[in-house]
């Protein structure tokens, strides 16, 4: 019997085929730099860590636990987002011509824009002392981050930070390559901000460009203070709310 896009049978399938996707995505990107900078150039990078402290024990087993969860999450998230798509509910288009050419990287700057607003709101949120405990908890559980700690969030965190995606695909039209872009680009750049060794050269962040954005050191200053610097990629939120870290 061939299953039809409608029936659970083949739901499953979709969540199974995302699921196996973010995986090896997560694998990849957190292993490679956790393999080069923690183990292949491990006494090189020794001296470049920006936390003091030694990792928990058992954390990076923690980390990866929590994280399959997390990724089981996004998958049904962007199971019900093609969903969506077939039913033609989206914004999702295949052709760049569509909206022309220069929409492309205006789409992307959109997206970076109000993911970066809803992230940096609800992550502050996530830290009010009645919240914390039950949804933010676990990925500060992370006192010293590693590359594994990009994913490791509570079920109910990873709900949250999922939701907003699908809300920008059904309004704003986004071109299939950019949000590919863009996903791969979400992994890497949180996977970079937990490394814990700064890998942006300092031409670069002291740059206009470069001090706009978020790396591993301002990131670090999150785990260590928790009340500041609740940027997502960039850090004008921060500036703006008088949140971000004087160090």
């Amino acid at each position: 019997m061939i299953l039809q896009s409608n029936t659970p049978g083949i739901f499953l399938v979709y969540i199974l085929i995302f699921f196996l996707a973010l995986l090896f995505r997560y694998f990849v990107a957190a292993g490679v730099f956790y393999w080069y900078y923690y183990k292949l150039r491990a006494q090189r990078y020794s001296s470049k860590r920006l936390s003091k402290r030694k990792h928990r024990k058992g954390q990076i087993k923690k980390e990866i636990v929590y994280s399959i969860k997390s990724s089981v999450i996004f998958a049904a998230v962007g199971a019900g987002t093609y969903w969506l798509y077939q039913q033609g509910v989206t914004a999702i288009y295949i052709e760049p011509s569509q909206w022309g050419y220069w929409y492309l990287p205006l789409s992307l700057l959109l997206v970076f824009l109000i993911h970066e607003t809803y992230y940096y709101w609800v992550h502050r949120a996530m830290h009010h002392p009645k919240i914390f405990k039950y949804v933010h908890k676990v990925h500060h559980d992370s006192l010293t981050p590693t590359p594994w700690t990009a994913f490791s969030f509570h079920p109910w965190e990873s709900i949250i930070e999922a939701l907003i995606l699908p809300i920008i695909l059904i309004f704003l039209p986004v071109n299939i390559y950019v949000l590919g872009f863009y996903l791969l680009f979400m992994t890497l750049s949180s996977v970079i901000n937990h490394l814990d060794i700064e890998i942006y050269p300092p031409k670069f962040l002291n740059s206009g460009v470069g001090k706009q954005f978020i790396g591993a050191t301002h990131h670090h200053h999150h785990h260590t203070e928790f009340n500041t610097n609740y940027g997502l990629y960039f850090n004008f939120w921060d500036r703006w709310m008088g949140t971000e870290s004087n160090r």
